[in-house]
């Protein structure tokens, strides 16, 4: 809108009637109050001076031949560009008909021939002001709409802050408790290992040096079946050895996942993040009533450290993992004992694909083979506050955070192909160095 340039100019009017006189006579009555003021004679005139330049006000005669004032300002409302111009119609008829059509169509206003010039600037004027109100509220309602979307990610953005640290609190204050006693008895077992076996030793020793033992010590031996202890003593302390070492699997796990005490970038291995929370996950995973055990199948590449926020990354891919899994418990109807035909695999499977995609960008893909979803859904998958899950099993955070980690905080992609039936791949794009 072109208000206010000078002192003296106050708008630009297009006035469009048939008429030479009345183009005169309002031109000169406008000219005189400081408007601007193009005549149009016809309506197609009106139409190709509306493309040039975007008038403030049309006033606009509705007898007009080959082209009525009607058609005419149904075509400006028609066309985008034109149809925030208000329309003031002019016309010597004075029925109620032609006024209720007139604002039917679009009309702003409606003044009939004779006119006073009074009125004429009167109506124009109270136009010009509407149409400055409405541009300042349109302005107005974006600022706010984008006062509410940052609102929306700084409230996303805390919720993930808080999150993280409540998670990295918790999960390294738990791997720190219990990395304690597991190392205890980790570290002891070999000794325990070595002092049964010379219990076992002084035992068959005093079995050479006296082969007729007691009535008592003969019972004690059978009660106990001691050569059948003997022997499985070995593979209950492998039986320990390996649970030991698994649960120190477990603490480095959920050491390296929530890496509680490394809140700046630095260069990671984004596999050991990934079969971190694989571990975490591994109760997920398991078989259920509902379906087979999930198989994941990984697939890396020859990735080199990646300079990170390591624990948030770990967070994108815990999100993207239950996610997965969450698809795979809903398409359990699906996951059978037949020979697999149909758009799914019998077997509920998870996919995660890594590879240098150019000299400073890395790619993670993590594919499941769940029921998918349609395209509608997935231009809105990473908006705040949006699930596809039902009530009370999804907050719609975890995409956005997720989106906000990779795309704000390491300057990436984040992108979803996915369709009914096929599944879901969420695919991740890195760069190995950060600015």
């Amino acid at each position: 809108m072109n208000l206010n340039q000078n002192n003296n100019y106050k708008g630009n009017i297009l006035v469009v009637d048939d008429t030479p006189d009345n183009l005169r006579l309002l031109s000169a009555m406008l000219t005189a109050q400081g408007y601007e003021v193009r005549k149009a004679l016809n309506g197609k005139m009106a139409l190709t001076a509306c493309r040039i330049v975007l008038p403030d006000v049309i006033l606009l005669d509705i007898n007009m031949p080959d082209m009525d004032g009607y058609q005419v300002c149904q075509q400006l409302k028609a066309d985008d560009a034109t149809s925030v111009v208000p329309v003031i119609f002019i016309s010597a008829l004075d029925d109620v008909l032609d006024k209720v059509k007139a604002f039917d169509i679009g009309g702003a206003d409606y003044i009939t021939k004779p006119f006073h010039g009074a009125e004429v600037i009167s109506r124009i004027e109270n136009q010009i002001n509407l149409r400055l109100l409405q541009t300042k509220l349109q302005e107005q309602n974006f600022l706010l709409q984008e006062a509410l979307g940052n609102l929306k990610t700084s409230q996303v953005q805390q919720i993930q802050n808080e999150k993280m640290v409540a998670l990295g609190q918790l999960v390294a204050g738990i791997a720190h408790e219990v990395n304690n006693p597991i190392s205890f008895i980790y570290g002891n077992l070999q000794y325990a290992g070595e002092y049964i076996q010379n219990l076992v030793d002084i035992i068959e020793a005093y079995q050479q040096e006296y082969p007729q033992p007691t009535s008592k010590i003969e019972k004690i031996f059978k009660d106990i079946d001691f050569n059948f202890v003997t022997k499985d003593l070995q593979t209950l302390m492998g039986a320990m050895y390996r649970g030991a070492d698994r649960i120190r699997e477990i603490v480095l796990a959920l050491q390296n996942f929530s890496r509680h005490d490394e809140a700046l970038m630095k260069q990671v291995n984004i596999h050991e993040g990934i079969d971190s929370t694989l571990v975490m996950l591994q109760h997920r995973l398991r078989e259920t009533a509902n379906r087979p055990n999930i198989v994941v199948i990984k697939d890396y590449g020859n990735l080199p450290l990646v300079t990170c926020y390591a624990s948030e990354l770990n967070q994108v891919f815990m999100h993207l993992l239950n996610n997965a899994i969450d698809a795979l418990e809903q398409g359990a109807g699906n996951w059978g004992l037949g020979s697999g035909e149909g758009s799914q695999s019998s077997i509920p499977s998870i996919k995660i694909h890594t590879q240098v995609t150019e000299p400073n960008q890395v790619k993670i893909a993590i594919a499941d083979n769940g029921p998918g979803m349609d395209k509608s859904l997935q231009s809105r998958l990473f908006n705040p506050f949006f699930t596809t899950k039902p009530v009370g099993k999804g907050s719609g955070l975890g995409l956005s955070i997720s989106y906000q980690i990779v795309v704000q905080k390491h300057r990436g992609l984040i992108t979803c192909f996915s369709s009914p039936g096929q599944g879901a791949e969420f695919v991740l794009e890195i760069p190995v160095e950060q600015a």
